[in-house]
């Protein structure tokens, strides 16, 4: 047996050396470092209760501003002895359940107009497109700044807002799509066959349009999650005792020349974790688009 596991040793190897060059054509290797970041992110968010070394507001005045590698304190602490470790972490997933939130809300809201726009043409086709040129043209972070100093700050009202962004690219979208989809056969032969058009939109035009507004969603993601740092950054998002990348950055960017771990432990966060999802969204659009395979 010993002989024989000798044996076949080379001829295994060669399978796993085959099956690694297939697995890298077909996933690059920038987009299996996104996928891999993703996943560690999410698994971040999911279980940031066991992860957390310390509560994120126990304090240690004693070890003010420890720098990397301390003992007890791998990322060091800040300036009022909190473990940025334990901050890093919940700020992970608050972060990524207001992104994941305003996101899915923006495609759900943007996706349901464009629908709308194609299902009533005329009159509802018009507002839904003047409304979308009105999203378009607006300055967004000047009406969050707006909203956020008249209403104060809240994670609904902060997840609400921030899915009020970008809902117009999934109307136009789901507009267009539905509208080619609409003068197609398949859609025609279900209305033909007595189908109700709630039926016809959710059960054959929606799975059809899915791939791209989930690439849509991909675009989006990162670009809420950069809303939201900025909001935080100027003091208008997430309000402590609770924390997220954004108000980490802005926290530390006073102690930048003193303590740089503050801010750069969040920032290099948020910037692998916008290029991952950018990576990935990129990869799912060349795999899942039909017209540049």
């Amino acid at each position: 047996m010993a002989l024989t596991d000798l044996a076949a040793a080379p001829e295994r190897a060669r399978r796993g050396a085959g099956l690694f060059r297939r697995v890298r054509r077909l996933v690059p290797g920038t987009v299996a470092f996104g996928f891999v970041w993703l996943a560690a992110m999410i698994v971040v968010a999911l279980f940031a209760d066991l992860l957390r070394p310390y509560a994120i507001t126990q304090m240690d005045l004693s070890s003010r501003l420890a720098p990397p590698l301390t003992p007890g304190h791998w990322l060091g602490t800040d300036e009022l002895g909190r473990d940025v470790l334990s901050r890093l972490i919940q700020s992970v997933r608050v972060s990524f359940v207001i992104a994941f939130g305003a996101t899915i809300l923006s495609a759900v809201f943007g996706t349901t107009l464009g629908f709308l726009a194609a299902r009533f043409r005329g009159v509802c086709e018009h507002v839904v497109v003047m409304l979308a040129d009105f999203q378009a043209a607006l300055p967004f972070l000047i009406m969050s700044l707006a909203v956020l100093a008249f209403f104060g700050s809240s994670m609904v009202l902060l997840v609400c807002l921030m899915g009020f962004y970008g809902w117009e690219r999934y109307a136009r979208i789901a507009r267009g799509l539905a509208i080619s989809a609409g003068a197609q056969g398949y859609a025609a032969a279900v209305v033909q066959l007595g189908g109700s058009p709630a039926r016809v939109y959710l059960r054959h035009i929606l799975p059809n349009v899915a791939s791209t507004l989930i690439v849509s969603m991909t675009l989006t993601f990162p670009e809420i999650i950069l809303m939201e740092s900025g909001l935080s950054f100027l003091g208008l998002g997430v309000q402590p005792p609770e924390t997220s990348l954004g108000n980490m950055v802005g926290f530390g960017r006073e102690y930048l020349t003193t303590a740089p771990w503050i801010m750069l432990a969040p920032a290099v966060v948020i910037s692998l974790t916008t290029l991952s999802i950018s990576l990935v969204g990129d990869w799912l659009r060349d795999r899942l688009d039909p017209t540049i395979r």
